[in-house]
Parts: structure tokens; sequence; C-alpha cells
């Protein structure tokens, strides 16, 4: 007999396999998980919103269809953490904003109706920073979710509630989104392993937008093979989405143990080592070393066009926002998360010239980041500057440099959101006050299934991934 406190510690390839068989059921497993989340909740913060009867029924029912041999994969009986900025039918998605309190869309986001075509359901929607404009997890209305791995530590990106949530246990994956990093971010600092796809290979229909350029949808997980697993069910064409790219239709957990025999994995010599904290640093360079041993070979690059990186980002994000959310800061702004208000302002001031210069300045880095590819196959970096800071953090000492929290956690994320390539998360050990450090590997865009690869390849070597917190 498999206990609640076993089945809440596994992933999802291991929960899919033991509901395939009939080890255990759809039933126990959502029971499970909310026996945890009742009582971890009212400790960590992670909910906006808990769906725990539509959990139970869709767990009865993925019960009933496996039980007839109607098995749909391996994610059929997986509860999920959803972002509060996707829609969900008949549940409330007030992305993170009081102005939208009491919003209930009547229609599923596209991801959330892949999920639950898959045989995957709703368990709750997670905490986020207001129209997901912050990489902290800050939250003005509904609070902050709780990093589980040091209550007074921020969990990261606008994805808070999905990254602790995953940590803690109260599912065993989740939904986030990422413009700057947001899925990698919380993923970071919380110990998870995570996808930012390509730009444009999942659906962003029904979920609230920040950046129309950067904006993008995928899994928070505990391995790279459960990110696989989700991405299957995730990516694909959408008519609904302008930005949904056509591509090419891939098992990402075909290959998936292929290892790294090969690859070769570029490290940017500049920008990145300007800020980072020591023991950061020293964690990815371990990793590398681990890579080295498994066959891959380990080479720097030189790429110091990432240096133009912060200004595109800034720019460009901050006029988008300003674009979608202008008229709301103007006629309810008293009713907005201060913080939050003071950047979609800001977007007032960017002339129109300085966008298309930015937007200019994006393509021409895409396309230096798509050429260093022709002399290596992977290109990887510390996920975040820094181990997870204090909730209340504005500035801190990073590796000796003087800088802005929200600038340590995202300097490094906004390379993939800019150029618009695939990069895995994963963690890499812990820091000496026992808090996750994490590296990210990037692919070409499309390649996503060889980052995962050689997360997956770097994970069956250690075990940094198969921690668990104690609460």
């Amino acid at each position: 007999m498999t206990s609640s406190q076993d089945l809440t510690s596994l992933t999802v390839a291991e929960l899919g396999d033991r509901m395939k068989t009939k080890q255990v059921s759809p039933v126990e497993v959502a029971e499970a998980f909310i026996a945890r989340a009742d009582a971890l909740e009212p400790t960590l913060g992670v909910f906006v919103t808990r769906s725990t009867e539509q959990a139970l029924a869709a767990a009865k029912q993925a019960e009933a269809e496996i039980g007839a041999g109607d098995y749909k994969g391996p994610m059929h009986g997986i509860p999920v953490g959803v972002k509060d900025i996707y829609d969900t039918a008949g549940v409330r998605t007030t992305s993170g904003s009081a102005v939208y309190a009491d919003y209930v869309p009547d229609r599923d986001s596209a991801a959330v109706a892949r999920l639950r075509e898959a045989g995957a359901y709703l368990i709750g929607k997670t905490g986020t920073v207001e129209f997901a404009f912050d990489p902290t997890g800050r939250n003005a209305h509904y609070g902050m979710p709780k990093n589980p791995w040091g209550l007074d530590r921020m969990p990261g990106g606008s994805s808070a509630g999905s990254g602790a949530g995953t940590a803690a246990g109260l599912f065993p994956i989740s939904l986030g989104t990422d413009t700057g990093g947001s899925i990698r971010i919380p993923s970071a600092l919380c110990g998870l392993t995570a996808i930012k796809p390509t730009f444009g290979l999942t659906s962003r229909f029904g979920v609230t937008p920040l950046s129309w350029s950067f904006d993008t949808v995928g899994p928070m997980a505990r391995s790279a093979e459960d990110a696989a697993i989700a991405l299957n069910v995730l990516a694909g064409y959408d008519p609904e989405d302008p930005g949904s790219a056509h591509s090419e239709k891939v098992d990402y957990t075909h290959g998936l143990s292929d290892g790294v025999r090969g690859l070769r994995i570029g490290v940017p010599k500049e920008y990145v080592w300007d800020v980072i904290d020591p023991e950061m640093q020293a964690a990815f360079w371990k990793a590398m070393s681990d890579l080295e041993e498994l066959g891959a070979v380990v080479e720097e690059i030189s790429l110091p066009e990432l240096a133009w990186v912060p200004a595109i980002a800034a720019a460009m994000t901050t006029v988008e926002a300003a674009t979608i959310y202008g008229d709301l800061a103007r006629t309810r702004g008293d009713e907005l998360d201060p913080s939050v208000l003071r950047r979609v302002q800001s977007g007032f001031f960017i002339s129109g010239e300085t966008y298309v210069q930015a937007a200019r300045a994006r393509v021409l880095f895409t396309r230096r980041m798509n050429a260093a590819f022709g002399s290596v196959d992977l290109i990887a970096t510390p996920t975040v500057a820094m181990p997870a800071p204090p909730h209340d953090a504005e500035r801190m000492l990073v590796g000796g440099v003087d800088t802005a929290v929200r600038e340590a956690l995202l300097r490094d994320t906004r390379i993939f959101n800019v150029s618009r390539l695939p990069a895995v998360a994963m963690p890499t050990g812990f820091s000496s006050d026992g808090l996750p450090l994490s590296m990210q590997i990037a692919a070409p865009a499309f390649h996503d299934a060889l980052a995962l690869r050689a997360a997956h390849a770097y994970q069956q070597a250690t075990d940094w991934h198969r921690a668990r917190v104690v609460i």
C-alpha cells in the first residue's frame, strides 16, 4: 500500500504508471494531494481558488475510464495546479487583480482544454503577480505564496504559486507562463525542473497577456521527463493564438534517454558572470563537469550581444503592457497593485521610435544567438544569479555587486525570451543555507526535445531533482 505522503512525492511519470497498472486509483491520488493542500495551504498561501469538488469528480471519472480500458496516457488522472491567468471554465480567473476578482470564464484556455482532453484535471488556481508583471511573486491583493524551502524567501516569478505548490507537493505538476523568466525563475528558486518552450510552440489562447512578443505557456514539474510528458499535451498549432507556429509534431519523450555523448554545450564568457552568487556559479560548473563525464563537450563561446538583453526586454515588455493595460491604469489605477501600476505607467513614456529600435535589436540579437548554434548544440547558463532572496528584499550584494533583486532574477532568463528559444531550468544542488541552486540549458528554436534530453541525462546521473522539501 502506498501512503498519501508517498503519493505526493512521486513524479507524474511514476503516478501515471501506478494508475495505468491499477496499483493506485486516481481517487486515491486526488485525495492524497487534497489532504496535503489542506494541511499546508494555511502556511504556504499557494492558491487563489481551490477546486476540490471538481477535482474529486474528475478523479472519479478518470478512475472509471481507466477501469474500462480507456487509458488516455500518462497525464490521465493527474491533478494540475494552474496559474491564475489561465481561463478555466466555471472557475474564477483573477489574473492576480482585484479588478477581476469575480471574473468566471465560460471557456477553458487552450492549454487547460488540452490537459483535460488528456485526462488531467484542475486542482486549483495558483497565486500570481498582478497581470504577471514582476519576477518576485509579490501580490498586494492576494499575498505572496511562500517558498517551501524557506518561508521567509521569495518563491520567484509571476508563476509563484505554481512553483511553490509543485515544490511542496500540493500537486505534481503545474502551468506557468514565461515573459521574462516566470516559469524558470520560480522553478530555480523552488528546486523544480521546467521548460520555457520555443515561442509559438504552445498556445496562449485564453491566457491573460502581458507582452505579445514574449509571453510563453509551459509546464513546471519535478523532472525533465515530466516536463516532456506535459509538453506532448501542450504543444501544437492553435489558430486562435495569432503567435502560434506551425511546427512538426514531436514526441518529447522519444529519445529522452539518448544521453549527451558528443553534444557540444556552449557557455557564454560575457555578461552572465558579471553578477553571480559564488555558490550558484560553483554549482553550475560542477554540473558542466558532470555533463562532460557523460560525454558532452563543454566550451566557452563569445556572445557580447548578451549585454543588449535588458534594454530590449524592458522596452518591449513595458510598452506592450502599457498598450494592454493603459486604459485600466488611467480609469481604475487606484485598484491596481501600486508597483504594477508604476510599471504600466512607465510604458507611457517610451517613444514609438525606442520601441521600434528595440524590436529591430531583438531580431538582430536572435540572429546572433542562432549563429552561435553553428558551433554548439546547446547553450547553458545559471538560471538566476542567486538563490531565493528574502521575501522583502529590493537590493542585495550578489557576488559583491550591489544589484536590484528584480535584475538579478531576470538577467539570465530573459536571454531566451528575447531570442524566443527553448530553455529548460533544473536544480543543481543547494546553497550553504539549504536553498535550491539551478542552471538552464537552451536549444535552437523548435529543438525543445534536445534541451529536455540533456536535462534528463543530467538528472539520470544526479539526484538534485529528487529532493523533497519537509514542512
